[in-house]
């Protein structure tokens, strides 16, 4: 069996610190004794805290000459310490704000939304295992748009199906790439990258067995998996079920499913047959939607949006229009039904995919997936169209229809997705496509890479569905809405910042994957900046096409030992960085450990810059994997924008 697909803990952020470590509290000792002065704005903030009620007196102990005794007064320069370390334990004392309250009356075109692609495999994408787990797994970490890959069901016996997998693996065996073979994976590389959640790398790259159904007399359905690979696949009804189970549970707030459709039109009978089935009470009612307007998350609670191609409803037939039909349907069936456009050509040469039952096309009421051909074809600007572009074509668009690309993402629904060669699962660089105003940035949530880590930066503290900045945004259906019309480069103002974060020390730092001895390592923070290139608002080149890399600014600081180290109070600076927005730009801490060789993750932050505090804050740390862990990075951060 392949292997198991674990939940990460993400609660760990919430729940209770320990004890301070002796590095840490030697620094908020220092601050409550005004040795260092915690900025105005934060002074006033932590006296807000205490005049509420809310402090306590916490289980540390801190040196006596700093505590008052219980009948005097505290000199009128310094803070209570134990004021402050129940200031500092709260969310207060957290390097990011929590988000506000959405505004959820808004067309759901305004809004980015928390996307994964290929959601059902486990690993890489070539040989990795399909699961249901997969698609609980996003939907409870706060995904609201999954991907369906379904193709027809497979009516042999089972000893057959198993008897053809263990061929294909000894054939594949043999021509597996280097980079991809379990002997020559290290736990965690240079990149930032790691194995499936809850697994380690020999574990995710493991062959599995094929799916068996349970009866082999019952009719065949269809089933879900990456054509032409080896990924092991899962039933289609087993996925509608797993999504029913996990979907609300996150948020109350509309996931959309995004169906690639290989199947035949009797399978595809099948399939509308198993979602009414399954999904009743949450699809969209066909007829409820006029086709002219979108309607706003707040409107679409616990409702499932399909998403799939679109087919017009057939009309009366004359000869005339039947010949034509036919000719419409030959060239359809001769295409792709996938909104995939990079995996034309490898079809032609395989199968051709069928075209699109009505009944199942009708399915798709707010989000109707169109071919995309130009950004000025008549179906642009149809209200409920859906465009898909791989990488590579969005950044062919972006080179020649920069401003129109983005005019076009005010108003209507766009998704992105990484290019079909990623087969170890990377990631492209989301931000990029965020700031070309791409709704559905379609990650591969398999890997915490970069692109992942600025997913979290986006989508951290919310129900998966984030409202653009107003410069972004398109008409809402009241006319008198204030909505700016202009451009991407002339749209929000692109200011200049000046960033300083002072690290300080560290506390409960998770190890790199597979490492179990602390007194070995040595960590150093990797501050990185993720800003907006100049050619991302022109419409020239961009450098690297989107793929996720490290930030544009990047500066690290000395390294130091344990997982409780002191890192001094070491300074990483960046200034005067210009053409910044604040809510389209990130602030990532990578936290590795200093060896020859690879320099492999332990620990990483992602924080959207407008939520960035400053001040004396506590940056909370995730692990490699993506787990929230109970490490700690207290930081001062010293933020202008001009």
């Amino acid at each position: 069996m392949g292997p198991s697909y674990k939940l990460p803990h993400r609660t760990a952020t919430t729940a209770s610190p320990p004890p301070f470590s002796p590095h840490i509290l030697t620094y908020l000792e220092a601050i409550a004794s005004q040795k260092l002065a915690l900025p105005p704005e934060q002074l006033q903030e932590f006296r807000a805290y205490t005049s509420t009620g809310q402090s306590h007196v916490v289980p540390e102990t801190p040196n006596a000459a700093l505590q008052a005794p219980d009948n005097e007064t505290p000199p009128s320069r310094s803070i209570d310490i134990n004021n402050l370390l129940s200031y500092m334990k709260s969310p207060e004392g957290n390097a990011a704000i929590t988000p506000a309250e959405q505004d959820l009356s808004y067309p759901i075109s305004n809004y980015f939304i928390n996307s994964s692609h290929n959601t059902y495999l486990t690993g890489n994408q070539l040989y990795s295992e399909s699961s249901t787990d997969a698609y609980t797994n996003v939907l409870l970490r706060g995904c609201r748009c999954i991907e369906i890959d379904v193709w027809d069901g497979d009516a042999k016996s089972s000893s057959d199906s198993g008897e053809r997998w263990e061929e294909n693996k000894r054939k594949f065996r043999p021509h597996m790439h280097r980079s991809l073979s379990p002997r020559h994976v290290k736990g965690s590389s240079d990149k930032d990258h790691s194995p499936a959640h809850g697994s380690t790398t020999e574990e995710s790259l493991s062959l599995p067995t094929p799916w068996q159904s349970a009866s082999t007399v019952a009719r065949a359905e269809p089933r879900v998996l990456h054509g032409y690979t080896l990924t092991k696949e899962v039933s289609f009804r087993s996925v509608c079920m797993a999504v029913r189970d996990a979907a609300f549970v996150h948020s109350d707030l509309p996931i959309i499913v995004s169906l690639e459709v290989h199947a035949g039109k009797d399978q595809q009978e099948i399939m509308v047959e198993i979602m009414e089935q399954i999904w009743k009470g949450f699809l969209v009612n066909p007829s409820s939607g006029d086709g002219q307007t979108l309607p706003s998350p707040g409107e679409l609670r616990k409702k499932i949006l399909i998403k799939v191609k679109y087919v017009a409803p057939e009309r009366v037939k004359t000869p005339a229009t039947d010949m034509k039909a036919r000719m419409q349907r030959k060239k359809s069936d001769s295409s792709s039904s996938s909104d995939s456009d990079n995996q034309g050509s490898e079809d032609v040469k395989k199968n051709k995919k069928s075209s699109i039952i009505e009944p199942l096309s009708a399915l798709g009421v707010y989000t109707r997936s169109y071919h995309f051909k130009d950004l000025s074809a008549p179906e642009a600007t149809v209200p409920c169209h859906v465009f898909s572009l791989s990488e590579k074509k969005f950044m062919t668009v972006h080179e020649s229809h920069g401003p129109t690309l983005f005019s076009h993402n005010r108003n209507y629904l766009m998704r992105a997705f990484p290019a079909g060669t990623r087969v170890t699962s990377s990631n492209l660089d989301p931000a990029v496509f965020w700031r070309k105003g791409v709704q559905i940035v379609a990650l591969n949530w398999q890997k915490y890479d970069a692109g992942m880590m600025l997913n979290e930066g986006m989508f951290a503290g919310s129900a998966g569905w984030v409202l653009k900045p107003k410069e972004y945004r398109g008409q809402r259906r009241n006319p008198n809405s204030d909505v700016s019309d202009e451009s991407q480069g002339d749209a929000i103002a692109h200011k200049t910042l000046s960033l300083s974060i002072g690290i300080l020390a560290g506390q409960n730092l998770p190890l790199p994957i597979g490492d179990h001895k602390p007194r070995g390592f040595s960590p150093y923070v990797k501050c990185e900046l993720h800003v907006e290139k100049p050619e991302e608002r022109t419409g020239a080149a961009i450098e690297g096409g989107g793929k996720s890399k490290d930030g544009e600014f990047k500066q690290k600081s000395k390294t130091s030992r344990g997982v409780d180290p002191d890192f001094g109070g070491e300074t990483v600076t960046f200034s005067n960085v210009p053409g910044v927005v604040e809510e389209m730009s990130f602030v990532r801490f990578k936290i590795r450990d200093d060896e020859i060789g690879t320099d492999d993750l332990a620990a990483w932050a992602c924080i959207r810059l407008d939520r960035l505090k400053a001040g004396f804050r506590f940056v909370r740390l995730f692990n490699a994997v993506g787990d929230a862990s109970q490490g700690l990075l207290l930081v001062k951060v010293e933020k202008s924008l001009a």
